[in-house]
């Protein structure tokens, strides 16, 4: 009767043209409580248009004309939070393969990735990282109702030096690519910030130092001066906006870290300055270090230069040691995964690489969960299970706190008190 009940309050909910009940009641055997860091027996989350009223336990009260929906068996989390994604990448075609393509092809593919990660239990992500403001549009269209998705923080452009990790650098003179990501010089930075915050960006993302999938530079050179990364974070901060560094290499992880940049990104060649200069100036370390496992298994039949499979061998096993070793140092870190260069959807496979390398299970989902909302300054919002919040709930089957991997499998996913992902009856139902 359980399990009857759940598929049809699943089914009323996700029907094609039903309008979404103001009131819906979630129950399940157990909640993940980020914020105590602790499991909740039986909790009963209430949901009026769109945000979490109240949270307690089965047998509270119940709002008349309510929606129920029973999960069962399962364990309900907040909905995660992605901090470094691309949904407009493609990571089968990279290399030359992508110049195969219209460029708006890249919007289409944004478009599927969107429900493949809304899909996954990822209702929130940072797109650190597109061209043509393709980021934007799939904000827009999801926010009306067009596509599903998750809630996106935009960076568009992702913003460099000439030369740099961020310019194409794989083609001859003859071919000139025109781009309004590349400036040099403070002032010049400033005036890119500027602009791309006039047509939607919400974070800014620096390109400080060489990367792995850049063809031509150094994987940890830096590439922006000192002066030209604080100019970028004055101006960002002027305009309420957090910046986000792509970085490897420690000189220019620290550079960017003394400018006072919000996060770094990768991380990779951290040392023991970056976590002294990361915890002094409050700034989050986000890194991807489930990558190297796909990359060097799948790069080459991707058509990943080969210069960028070199540049993962010498980086990826120094990466997750300086992950474990700033967790040990007490940085602050998040959950970021650059999806876009392992498939889009299949985000939560490094949550189990996180823990691998340090973290408590707790620790890896607070990552993506609390620690990303006070990252992205929106814990009025997201990250949890709490009154006043977006009513974004996950929930899996099994214990994710005995093991992380069953986030990896999301049995159904709430968006703003909508069911996106139904799921069939819940175990033991």
């Amino acid at each position: 009767m359980v399990a009857l009940r759940f598929c049809i309050a699943l089914a009323s909910l996700v029907s094609a043209g039903a309008a979404p009940a103001a009131t819906v009641v979630v129950t399940a055997a157990r909640m993940i409580d980020v914020i105590a860091g602790k499991a909740v027996d039986r909790p009963q989350v209430t949901i009026v248009d769109g945000r979490i009223t109240t949270v307690g336990r089965q047998g509270d009260a119940v709002p008349a004309g309510a929606r129920r929906l029973d999960l069962g068996n399962r364990t309900i989390l907040p909905g995660l939070i992605d901090m470094h994604v691309h949904l407009t990448i493609d990571p089968t075609l990279s290399g030359y393969r992508g110049l195969e393509f219209t460029d708006n092809f890249w919007t289409v593919v944004g478009v599927a990735n969107a429900k493949k990660t809304v899909e996954a239990g990822f209702t929130t992500v940072r797109n650190v990282g597109s061209a043509n403001y393709d980021d934007v549009a799939i904000k827009q269209g999801i926010a009306g109702g067009y596509i599903p998705g998750p809630r996106i923080i935009p960076a568009t452009y992702a913003i460099g030096a000439t030369g740099g990790h961020c310019d194409a650098t794989e083609f001859p003179p003859s071919v000139h690519m025109d781009s309004p990501q590349i400036a040099n010089g403070p002032d010049a930075f400033r005036g890119v910030v500027r602009t791309l915050r006039k047509y939607g960006a919400e974070v800014i993302k620096v390109c400080m130092t060489g990367g792995v999938l850049s063809k031509t530079d150094s994987v940890g050179g830096q590439q922006l001066s000192l002066a030209e990364i604080s100019a970028i974070v004055e101006e960002a901060h002027m305009l309420g906006m957090k910046v986000a560094v792509h970085a490897h290499g420690a000189a220019g992880i620290n550079d960017a870290l003394r400018a006072g940049v919000d996060t770094i990104e990768h991380a990779s060649l951290a040392d023991a300055e970056s976590f002294k200069l990361a915890k002094a100036h409050g700034a989050w370390f986000d890194m991807d270090i489930y990558d190297d496992d796909y990359i060097l298994a799948e790069g080459a039949r991707n058509g990943v230069f080969a210069e960028s499979l070199e540049k993962e061998r010498a980086v990826g096993r120094r990466q997750r040691e300086t992950f474990r070793a700033a967790h040990a140092a007490g940085v602050k870190m998040l959950f970021g995964t650059d999806a876009g260069v392992y498939p889009n959807g299949n985000n939560a496979l490094q949550f189990a690489k996180m823990v691998e390398w340090g973290m408590t299970p707790m620790e890896a989902i607070q990552a993506a969960t609390s620690s990303a909302a006070q990252a992205l300054a929106r814990t009025a919002d997201v990250g949890a299970i709490a009154p006043g919040r977006y009513g974004d709930i996950i929930a899996v089957d099994g214990d994710p706190l005995a093991d992380v991997r069953v986030l990896e499998h999301v049995a159904a996913v709430i968006k703003g008190g909508e069911v996106v992902k139904a799921a069939g009856a819940p175990n033991g139902g």
